[in-house]
């Protein structure tokens, strides 16, 4: 029957692989279910956000292995909750009883035009119109971004005053074990080891416990560090859905049309683009793209995505989209439908065994992040820097970018504005094809806002 549903003879691979798969990019990106809380529980009910993050991430997923048969799971996006909860709530909104309910609402109208725009084709034009160049340069900037983001969650480089970023100190447990834990997957891989991500992942969750015990690694809760033993006297707390789900705010929107339209073009934005340039990450490494270096069946991925948002507004998260931390799964061997659909399975189970997922600390998680940044930037070796300057240009904007704004769409929209101008200024603009015009204007008008906000 699985062989039936995901065609796994067809994609090189088996059951097994495909399990091990899915739960490595569960536990890569499971980090979600405690961040997301944390983020949008400074307005909403954290109880509630847990079970919303969790139950829309499952659901998404599962369209996602069903629909589109690829190894894409998805969740609440980061970056997008912090908007909803900081930005918006107790920024732009901060006077307004209940302010959240005005952010799920437009988080619900931007699913709703995502798929309307899947459904015609618009995003799967966006995403195959992008050259082959600046794909590349996407797919290995964020390779860079993912490995940043994985030195982060094990501070091994940490803020610093006089120059921004800095190296942790090797003292740290966070660190040290990190470290270890790379060093503990590339030595399985070496060997052919399967599952190597994975169990790099619980080898260092495994000398995490024993740096707790042994008094090494000491929790700190006010300091938002925890124990990394698991911790079942809360109990489940399911309950707080009630508090999250279904809280629209469609009178205030028809009252404050023009600032709705406002608020909901910026996760348009974001979520848009962010989608496109994780696809196309993913897409690449699985080895999923043709020869044009299109994505076979993207619109369904994207429709995937658009339903999940509606979903995740429905539960009470903010908007769901495609995780780069897929790409963890890809490198573990995962080709299908039943990667995703083994991550949803563990996003349901994950109610029930919340303590257990939660206590992966991110020094556990942050290898399999750095690991699958070095596969990622490989894609920089497609680049042909011997082609046009506007090809060069934008591939290496994309990777310039992305980790250092912290954005994968502040990368794409680098990226695509400096291709553009630059064929135009060569005399080349008939190069540009019309969805490509589209969203050169789409991100020009994004500068125009952030230039306005910022007055």
């Amino acid at each position: 029957m699985l062989e039936k549903v995901f065609h796994l003879n067809e994609n090189g691979t088996n059951v097994r692989t495909e399990i091990l798969a899915g739960l490595t990019t569960f536990l890569t990106m499971a980090y979600i279910l405690a961040v997301n809380p944390n983020i949008l529980g400074a307005v909403m009910d954290r109880s509630g956000v847990f079970v919303a993050t969790a139950l829309a991430s499952a659901i998404a997923t599962f369209i996602m292995a069903f629909l589109a048969n690829y190894p894409i799971a998805l969740s609440a996006g980061l970056g997008l909750n912090a908007y909803f909860a900081y930005t918006v709530c107790l920024g732009e909104l901060g006077g307004e009883a209940d302010a959240f309910t005005i952010c799920l609402t437009a988080v619900f109208v931007e699913g709703i035009i995502f798929i309307l725009l899947s459904v015609v084709k618009a995003r799967e034009q966006i995403i195959n119109g992008i050259p082959t160049n600046l794909k590349n340069g996407i797919s290995a900037g964020i390779g860079l971004f993912v490995a940043f983001i994985g030195l982060q969650n094990a501070n091994i480089v940490v803020a610093n005053d006089s120059t921004k970023v800095g190296l942790g100190s090797f003292a740290s447990p966070d660190v040290a074990l990190a470290l270890i834990g790379f060093l503990i997957i590339l030595v399985l891989v070496h060997y052919n080891v399967t599952g190597s991500v994975l169990i790099g992942i619980f080898a260092t969750w495994i000398l995490g416990m024993i740096a707790e015990k042994t008094g090494w690694y000491v929790p700190n809760p006010d300091a938002g560090i925890y124990s990394v033993f698991p911790d079942f006297s809360q109990g489940l707390q399911l309950g707080g859905i009630a508090n999250t789900a279904f809280h629209f705010n469609f009178g205030w929107a028809a009252s404050h049309l023009i600032q709705f339209i406002a608020i909901t073009f910026s996760f348009l934005y974001v979520d848009l683009f962010d989608t496109v340039g994780t696809v196309v990450a993913v897409a690449d490494k699985a080895g999923l793209l043709d020869e044009k270096g299109n994505l076979p069946r993207v619109g369904k991925v994207l429709l995937s995505d658009a339903i999940g948002t509606v979903a995740g507004a429905c539960l009470g998260t903010s908007t769901i989209t495609s995780f780069v931390e897929s790409s963890a799964g890809v490198a573990a061997g995962g080709r299908t439908g039943l990667t995703a659909f083994t991550t949803g399975v563990m996003f349901v189970a994950s109610l029930l065994l919340a303590p257990v997922f939660l206590a992966i600390p991110g020094f556990a998680t942050a290898p399999a992040l750095l690991y699958v940044g070095m596969l990622m930037i490989s894609s920089a070796k497609k680049i042909d820097f011997d082609a046009d300057i506007a090809d060069v240009a934008g591939a290496y904007m994309a990777m310039l970018m992305m980790p250092l704004c912290y954005s994968i769409a502040t990368g794409i929209m680098f990226a695509i504005l400096t291709w553009v101008i630059i064929k135009t200024l060569e005399g080349r603009a008939k190069e540009v094809s019309p969805v490509m015009w589209v969203v050169f204007v789409l991100f020009a008008l994004r500068i125009v806002t952030l230039v306005t906000n910022f007055q």
